[in-house]
């Protein structure tokens, strides 16, 4: 990798671990069986879904605000974040003494909200995306005098970020590959600033959501560009815009960066919670996710380090993504059937889907529609399964029974 003409350094990285080993504790690393075995390396989760405020945002957000001058912090700051960040900058003022607001999509999570709220921050949510909310807080900045203190874009930011990195190296010194989810990049920028000095042969990647993946377009191109999409649950990493500072570090010092798909992310939040007892969000997932799509098509040397970056999701949302996880894995299956509508009917389709060991969930009885004969009733059914090959098995048998399956969710 070609050196950055960046001025983050592995010395100011250093200065940040050392300022903040009396803020924080290093996360653990966990090594997960479950994970390697599908990989075919040893692979480590670096739990930031453990650390203070639930995301490694506290890292560069009080490496940056502690470095204020005394005047700038009696004028106070102003953030932009769905959430994580906004915890990291609401603690690091409550730590420093120094009156934070903070600007929120107005869909940000709940949990989120609440949580900067009680570490003291004056809260505004407005706009759709990260994106629109820093202009409001760009605004403010000028407006008032704060200071703006970006999620990703200074090199404050960045090298607190990095201390992960240095943590990483410690826990695992013979990791070969690291794996690290992507928005703006000031994590994964600060890992491998770390990282590249140190131990120059490891494998850096980022994964960013599909549905939000900024950085492939502004990489080939070879300057920032913003997002065509942004459509993501992973609220944590859906960043519309790579940033100045960010953007020549990923560009020179990561290997590559590559997507995960919203189904990468919901089956691999369930996976870590089954597997590692961890719960995480699904941005704090997206490494996870991309190391479960890419086994068997992505030869990974290990031992592999995971970053598991965030831990705030709401409850809600998850309740969400576990059953879209368990479709996704095909741990649920949806279908419907269209039957003569006469007694037993109902009776023989239960009986069939027990004979081929599917548990019934959920199920509804439609008597009119559009698609359906005067003499016919539509059955809707939700099962529980043991996996894709179960799916199609049940599917199968009631295709072989006679049913008409007029729609099926085993991909859904």
């Amino acid at each position: 990798m070609t050196p950055t003409s960046s001025s983050v350094t592995v010395a100011e990285i250093r200065a940040a671990a050392d300022l903040l080993s009396t803020v924080i504790a290093p996360t653990p690393m966990e090594f997960n069986r479950g994970l390697s075995q599908r990989v075919g390396a040893d692979v480590f989760l670096k739990c930031e879904n453990l650390q203070r405020a639930g995301s490694f945002k506290i890292r560069g957000a009080y490496n940056r605000m502690f470095h204020l001058t005394e005047a700038e912090k009696a004028r106070g700051v102003v953030a932009a974040s769905a959430g994580n960040h906004a915890q990291g900058v609401a603690l690091a003022g409550q730590m420093l003494g120094i009156a934070v607001k903070v600007y929120m999509p107005v869909r940000a999570p709940m949990p989120k909200v609440q949580a900067t709220k009680a570490y003291g921050a004056t809260i505004e949510q407005v706009g759709e995306t990260l994106d629109e909310s820093l202009v409001h807080a760009r605004a403010w900045a000028l407006e008032t005098g704060a200071v703006l203190i970006h999620p990703f874009d200074h090199d404050d930011i960045v090298a607190g970020q990095g201390t992960c990195g240095l943590e990483i190296l410690e826990q695992c010194p013979d990791v070969r590959t690291i794996v690290v989810g992507l928005g703006g990049g000031g994590l994964l920028a600060g890992i491998a600033v770390a990282v590249r000095e140190l131990k120059p042969d490891v494998r850096i990647i980022g994964v960013q959501a599909e549905q939000a993946a900024a950085y492939p377009a502004s990489l080939a191109a070879g300057h920032p560009l913003a997002a065509g999409k942004m459509s993501t649950m992973a609220d944590g990493i859906a960043v519309g815009l790579p940033g100045n500072v960010t953007f020549p570090l990923v560009r020179d010092l990561v290997d590559s960066v590559e997507t995960v798909s919203e189904g990468g992310m919901s089956r691999a939040l369930l996976f870590i919670l089954e597997r590692a007892k961890l719960v995480v969000e699904p941005a704090g997932a997206s490494a996870v996710g991309w190391l479960l799509e890419s086994a068997g098509t992505d030869e990974i040397e290990g031992p592999v380090v995971a970053v598991l970056s965030g831990g705030n999701i709401d409850p809600l949302l998850m309740l969400r993504i576990i059953r879209h996880g368990l479709v996704a894995a095909g741990r649920y299956l949806q279908f419907s059937v269209r039957v003569p509508d006469t007694p037993g009917s109902l009776a023989a389709i239960l009986a069939d889907c027990a004979g081929v060991d599917a548990n019934i969930l959920e199920i509804e009885h439609i008597r009119t529609g559009p698609r359906i004969n005067v003499d016919e009733v539509e059955i809707a059914l939700r099962l529980e399964t043991r996996g894709p090959e179960h799916c199609e098995r049940v599917l199968a048998a009631m295709r072989a029974k006679g049913y008409t399956v007029v729609h099926d969710g085993v991909n859904a």
